[in-house]
């Protein structure tokens, strides 16, 4: 069945760290936008000729809520011609056209196994949507631990929220890892050091999620299967570049 086309409406821009910004998107005449949580839009943006040029796909960062707003966690890339047009050209009030929602990158419907979500800069959004659709859903599940890596403190996505979630939500913890920050506290390198100490030791009742650009996901794959053993059905991925 194909996917249906929408003109949103641009409500709110949030800068919320260097070159990241939270797009706030309603869908005029829509009561309620459906999607699952995890899934993402594709936008049609006027930025060549081709479709391969013009669509760009972005995760939804907030959770299904029955109304038709949106939310979309977008990092500037220099070499990106859709951002840079979401960036310089997309102000509040403005229209765009997308289509979805789209993918099969979402939890399943009974949980049954915790879930180790492996995430660096924007690739955040689809777990936060995750996060919140079993908060606020009430649906079963079990432990979850977010992992997160970026460059430094400026670059933590969503950082307040997810704390004060650690401190509420039964089950929910967070770590965060900084690459190029020598005074941070917590863990200091990347977010492989993380999962490979805590996981060290194989257990069939763990799912791993695993979303950013392909190289960390490549490596997160390799040292789950080879190193660690776990099974190849443990664990599901998102690319995003």
């Amino acid at each position: 069945m194909p996917l249906l086309w929408y003109d949103g409406i641009v409500k709110k821009i949030d800068n919320i760290a260097p070159n990241v910004r939270q797009f706030q998107l309603e869908v005029p005449g829509v009561d309620s936008f459906d999607f699952k949580a995890g899934q993402f839009v594709t936008m049609d943006l006027p930025i060549g000729e081709k479709r391969l040029q013009r669509w760009r796909s972005y995760s939804i960062a907030n959770a299904p809520n029955g109304s038709n707003a949106l939310e979309l966690c977008i990092v500037r890339s220099a070499s990106g011609p859709g951002s840079g047009f979401l960036f310089d050209e997309v102000k509040e009030g403005s229209a765009i056209r997308f289509k979805g929602p789209d993918g099969g990158f979402v939890l399943p419907e009974t949980i049954e196994r915790d879930l180790v979500f492996i995430c660096t800069g924007t690739g955040v959004a689809p777990f936060r949507s995750m996060i919140l659709d079993l908060l606020h859903s009430g649906k079963s599940h079990r432990n979850i631990h977010l992992i997160f890596g970026a460059r430094s403190e400026q670059d933590i996505l969503y950082r307040e929220e997810f704390e004060t979630l650690a401190k509420s939500m039964p089950g929910f913890r967070y770590d965060v890892a900084l690459s190029r920050q020598e005074d941070w506290n917590g863990y200091q390198g990347y977010v492989h050091q993380i999962y490979l100490h805590e996981y060290a030791s194989p257990r069939p009742d763990i799912a791993f999620y695993i979303c950013g650009w392909s190289q960390m996901i490549d490596e997160a794959v390799a040292n789950l299967l080879v190193q660690l053993k776990y099974d190849r059905n443990q664990i599901h991925y998102e690319l995003y570049g």
